[in-house]
């Protein structure tokens, strides 16, 4: 991939109208690291979320930041003669 090449996309994927949707996720301490990783994994699965920030405070709760992209699209109707 060569350099540039990422922006290039962004720019133009930023240009159609997209943006990111995001979902904040409060973990309680009482859940076990297993639980939720299944519980983030069924999330980036069935609702196509990703991870983009993670926090863990002194008392154990975890706070999760998922997002994915929403794409902005606009209606041809007006267009046709």
């Amino acid at each position: 991939m060569a350099i540039g090449q990422t922006g290039t996309k962004r720019r133009d994927w930023v240009a159609a109208g997209g943006q990111f949707e995001y979902r904040v996720l409060t973990i309680p301490r009482s859940t076990s690291r297993a639980d939720a990783r299944r519980m983030l994994t069924e999330q980036a699965e069935y609702g196509r979320w990703e991870l983009a920030r993670s926090v863990i405070y002194v008392g154990g709760e975890r706070k999760v930041w998922l997002r994915r992209k929403t794409l902005r699209v606009r209606s041809t109707l007006a267009e046709t003669s």
